[in-house]
Formats: C-alpha cells, structure tokens, sequence
C-alpha cells in the first residue's frame, strides 16, 4: 500500500502491534489496516504529468483527498469553539490516554508545539511517546483527551482531513513516489492545490532551488541518495503549505554526513514559521536541534524544559539519559 493510501485508508479500528509494545506500526512495518476506501474528489480534474501510471491511481486519490483546504466549520467533524487569540499558531494535545489490552500505555499526556518552534518527544522503549505522536497525527485514536489546532477540535478528524488544515507529516520509512522523476513528485502536489499553472511552475522551481535538489529534477526519485529523497520529500510536504511537521525517527538509519543535512532542514523549517514535533531515539542528535523537548516515562510526561533544562535534570538522567550523558 502506498504512503497517501495508507492515510486515507485506515479503518476506525486502531493498528495492532509496533513500538512501545502494543503501539501502531509505521508505514512499511507490516501493521495491518482498515478497508475504508480513498474517495476520489468529483470536483478535481487531473492534469497531472505523463510519468503518472495506473499503478499510482491509489496514492494519487489519497493524495487529492489530502490536499489542504481553507478551515470552515463543515470542515470538522464536530463544532467549533470559538478560536482563542492565545492559541492561534499552536497544535495542542491535552489530557491524552491510550490503553491496549487493559493496559495503559499513556495516561493524562499533555503537550504543544508553536509555529516557528522544533519541540522533540523523547523517552525510553516502551514509555508511550510513540503512542502520543500517533495519536496527534490521527493514526490512533485517543480513548480519553483533546488535541487542538489552532485552538478547534481535531481529535476525531481522521489524518488526511488534520493535513487539510495544516499538520503534516512524514514517516520514518520512504515515502516518495518511485515511479516518478523528482519534479513530478512536486508537481503532482502542487496541481492539487494551486490551480495556475505558471504559478504550479514558479512555485515547482522555487521548491527545487530551497532545497538544492534542481540538479537532480528530471532523475527518476529512485535513483536518489538518501539525503536527496528526503529533502525531496520534505519540498513535496511543502508544496501543501503546512503550519506544522510531525517526522517519525527522522535520524533513523543514516549516516552521520545525513544527520547534518536533517537538523539543517528542520532549522529551515523553523525559520519558514512551521512547527515540528521530533519524535526519535537518538537522543544526542535531536536535543541538539530542538527548542524543547518532552520527556515521556511510563506513558506520562516525566519532564518538559529546554536541552539545558533537559540534560540537567537529575531524574531525566536516572531514568533515561544515564549519569554520563552531555551534550
């Protein structure tokens, strides 16, 4: 099942197994899904390039329904408060709970994330981080909580109506189109949601030229190196014009050459107003980018601070970071 697929088609129940004992599987792990069908948008009409097969027809109709739309009521599932002025730019989870078999695996979790700002979810195996970042992507669905964006009630969109709105996302695993060349993956999402074509255009080379794969537009996108795929792919995210990035274990399986470019763009990220929410193993690598950081033990928020505050806390090193641990 492809990338865009996979969002759109997950069922209401949530995925069984994965990380943190219990936790849904990302892409590509094997996790099994629903059969809730993408719908194709009967208002859209394709113009999309030549290199998009029949074999793409799946993702490519995940893809439409994801494409962002401005917020209105009808845009929820249930009504709107009205939007306080202090929680505009900010994607909020409150009080969240999950349990898996009589087992909580998170209990009263509560964090935010502003624009503009990089904040890391961090915590042993098996604590619940992975758990909490699903369920504010809308993979899982919280048994207890509230999750906010922009001060309305999300909680019970499904994911590809949260990306509507704002809230991207990118799996740890490859998410980029195979069949196509690199500007064609950026293409394909800008001819969902910019309908001028010269504008597609300005916007498609304005996308390559930020993020130094131009050299590489017409290459097939799987014929690039890890880095040049996930620039790529973070160019396609932005061509839906998000206001906040949720990436799985972005520092998973690379070399130490790609953990600089990945803090690069994340930087970029901050610096263009999106908020991203980290969640990752490798602790070094993240504190040394992020603004703050939340430490989740036992499926509860252990600790909130910068990584300063993080580093000298004396209960975040015996619990997880260990004595020896710097900077």
């Amino acid at each position: 099942m492809g990338f865009f697929s996979a969002i759109v088609g997950r069922g209401k129940s949530a995925p069984r197994g994965g990380r943190d004992n219990g936790t849904a599987r990302g892409f590509g792990s094997g996790g099994r899904t629903g059969r809730t069908e993408a719908r194709r948008d009967p208002d859209f009409t394709s113009n999309l390039a030549p290199e998009i097969t029949p074999g793409l027809e799946a993702d490519m109709e995940a893809l439409f329904a994801a494409a962002p739309v401005k917020a209105s009521p009808k845009s929820f599932a249930t009504p709107l408060r009205p939007e306080p002025v202090d929680d505009r730019g900010v994607l909020r989870a409150t009080g969240l709970a999950k349990s898996y078999g009589g087992r909580k695996v998170v209990r009263d979790a509560s964090i935010n994330v502003r624009r503009g700002e990089a904040v890391g979810l961090l915590g042993p195996n098996g604590a619940g981080k992975t758990t909490i970042f699903y369920m504010i992507t809308g993979l899982v669905k919280a048994d207890a909580g509230r999750i906010e964006l922009d001060g309305h009630d999300v909680t019970h969109l499904p994911m590809y109506r949260r990306a509507r709105l704002g809230v991207g996302y990118l799996p740890q695993e490859a998410s980029i189109f195979r069949g196509l060349s690199v500007e064609n993956n950026i293409r394909a999402v800008l001819e969902v949601v910019e309908p001028s074509r010269k504008e597609r255009e300005r916007q498609l080379d304005a996308l390559l030229e930020e993020f130094r794969v131009t050299h590489v537009r017409k290459s097939p996108s799987i014929a690039l190196s890890g880095g040049e795929r996930r620039r790529v792919e973070i160019a396609r995210a932005l061509a839906s014009r998000p206001t906040f990035m949720l990436l799985d274990e972005p520092f998973a399986g690379i070399d130490p050459i790609a953990v600089g470019d990945i803090q690069t763009l994340v930087r970029h990220l901050t610096q263009r107003g999106i908020g991203v929410l980290i969640t990752d193993h490798n602790v070094r690598e993240t504190l040394g980018l992020i603004d703050r950081a939340y430490i989740i033990h036992s499926g509860a928020v252990l600790m909130e601070g910068s990584p300063d505050e993080i580093v000298a806390s004396e209960e975040v090193r015996r619990l997880y970071l260990g004595e020896e641990f710097r900077l």
